[in-house]
């Protein structure tokens, strides 16, 4: 017998996580990969929120519009590229 449960919600406001400091002793071009991946995160994120779920949708215009309208510096094309990436296998 399946039960349904109601869950509801919180009243308290969101709070981000604590951030972690990144792990020391990488070589440098791990840093770079690794926050290079965040940003086209943030950035599919923000494009995905703004109704662009096609690839094609996603040009570098669009994404570096983007990225101004949120606040992060533009991305190079090597990131506009991962983003399109993220989109297309996010489905």
């Amino acid at each position: 017998m399946a039960l349904a449960v109601i869950r509801t919600p919180s009243l308290e406001p969101w709070k981000p996580l604590q951030k972690k400091p990144l792990p020391a002793g990488r070589p440098r071009e791990w840093y770079v990969t690794h926050n290079r991946r965040l940003k086209a995160m943030r950035l599919a994120i923000a494009l995905l929120d703004a109704g662009v779920y096609v690839p094609s949708k996603a040009t570098n215009a669009a994404i570096r519009s983007t990225a101004h309208h949120i606040g992060i510096h533009p991305p190079s094309d090597t990131t506009c590229r991962m983003v399109r990436a993220m989109i297309r296998h996010g489905r």
